[in-house]
């Protein structure tokens, strides 16, 4: 496995090491001693996975602190692009965003630590997503903020994937701005 920083601190990029014959291909998602040497959390208490069609947009969630959860995020079918909100307040890329493709054909997986909203945009049929997480879902401390913050000024990339009205739940539609937010952040 081969581990890549971004600009956002514990926030990182693994490649799996992918084994390709005439049959497909094989390879480790997860090894708990080889995260364990990479300094990443080897403690998982819940996977999750949601399938998608093309177009559907999901987020931007986290959960508060006691309750806060640290993500392990791969595509296992199809393509999204995954959006990473840092609301740790004393982090210097505070309200700021980082993006990826991850797919099935890039094998990326994502180690997104606690402090952190995630969203993604599925950008083919069927998108299979799955993820690893540190604590449990606790409805209580479940937090979420608009796709479309205009503080935030993410880019979706819609038009560039043909895309002209995401498809989003009525509960995301809800979601409060980030500047409502803020100080209520527990990170």
């Amino acid at each position: 496995m081969e581990i890549e920083k971004t600009d956002f601190d514990n926030l990182v990029i693994i490649t799996p090491e992918c084994f390709e014959d005439e049959r497909g291909y094989f390879f480790e998602s997860y090894n708990g001693k080889q995260f364990e040497k990479m300094g990443l959390p080897v403690n998982f208490v819940q996977d999750n996975q949601a399938c998608s069609k093309k177009g559907v947009l999901r987020g931007l969630h986290f959960q508060n602190p006691p309750f806060a959860q640290g993500k392990l995020i791969r595509v296992v079918i199809g393509e999204v692009l995954n959006i990473n909100v840092d609301l740790r307040k004393k982090s210097e890329k505070y309200g700021e965003y980082f993006s990826i493709i991850l797919s099935d054909s890039n094998k990326k997986i994502l180690w997104i630590p606690e402090g952190f909203a995630n969203g993604y945009l599925a950008l083919k049929n069927n998108t299979l997503y799955a993820y690893k997480c540190t604590n449990f879902y606790n409805k209580v401390s479940e937090r979420g903020v608009i796709w479309n913050d205009g503080d935030l000024n993410i880019n979706w990339k819609l038009k560039k994937y043909g895309i002209e009205n995401p498809i989003i739940s009525e509960k995301d539609k809800k979601l409060p701005f980030f500047k409502d937010i803020e100080k209520n952040l527990l990170f």
